[in-house]
């Protein structure tokens, strides 16, 4: 049985997750931990009845790590908090499973120091769905035969997400550009100047939209649209949860979905 915690464990994602970590025959909740609700009972907070796990300050997180010997720490929270803790769990001996997004490049390359420094195993991605890291792949290769084509990013979100573009849409960005070897990224449109070979990349944020991302490849007579609807934030949770149960018998070292999907 996999010891599972979960920072962020009073937020929709937080709670989701510890429903998927109970619904798991190879996982138990073992640790939770919050700024919200510290004291309260984890599973009374996500509305799944008592479970005896109590939410943790984060001041309390090595110590309670430790006496609860968890093996696996998930954190979808922000930024600022995920680069703060990282060093604190991985210094307790606690794989990590990282679902925050909005992390620039400063902040992924500490919390990886953290990973290596303490020889443990991390898996750092924007987004946990399976369907998602598989358009990964369809844009990598899509990417190699259209490289005259005029490229779009276009996601868009509920309005309370805090980051704009989403960190699913820069690494579909990302990969473009790797394959077409550099691209200048230019967000959202204006003014009066012609386009350029770069990638436009548009935020749209309203509702309670979940995730939509599409990405636009168009040339002369024709156009390629790829996209990537979620419907539910369970595709992202059960994706956390399988990576998971993959990072708890993984190797030290710092992962993405890649790796457990095989891509």
């Amino acid at each position: 049985m996999i010891n599972v915690a979960v920072t962020g464990a009073s937020g929709r994602m937080g709670r989701l997750i510890i429903s998927n970590v109970l619904r798991s025959e190879e996982t138990r909740l073992s640790a939770a931990f919050d700024l919200m609700n510290v004291g309260s009972d984890a599973g009374e907070v996500a509305q799944l009845g008592a479970l005896d796990v109590p939410i943790s300050s984060i001041d309390d997180m090595e110590s309670v790590l430790r006496s609860s010997k968890t093996d696996v720490l998930v954190d979808f929270t922000i930024a600022d908090a995920t680069v703060a803790n990282a060093p604190r769990v991985a210094s307790s001996g606690v794989n990590l499973v990282i679902g925050t997004t909005g992390l620039n490049s400063e902040q992924k390359a500490l919390i990886k120091d953290s990973i290596l420094k303490n020889n443990v195993a991390g898996i750092i991605s924007p987004n946990y769905s399976v369907g998602v890291n598989v358009f990964f792949g369809i844009l990598k290769e899509a990417a190699k035969y259209l490289e005259d084509a005029d490229i779009e990013v276009i996601e868009a979100h509920h309005n309370q997400k805090k980051d704009a573009p989403s960190g699913t849409a820069l690494r579909a960005a990302d990969i473009i550009s790797e394959v077409l070897g550099g691209k200048e990224y230019v967000h959202g449109r204006q003014g009066l100047a012609p386009r350029g070979k770069e990638i436009g990349i548009h935020a749209v944020r309203g509702g309670d939209i979940v995730g939509d991302h599409t990405v636009l490849f168009a040339g002369d007579g024709e156009r390629i649209e790829i996209k990537h609807q979620a419907h539910s934030r369970q595709a992202f949770a059960g994706g956390a949860v399988k990576a998971t149960m993959w990072i708890a018998k993984a190797k030290p070292g710092v992962y993405t979905m890649n790796d457990i999907l095989g891509l």
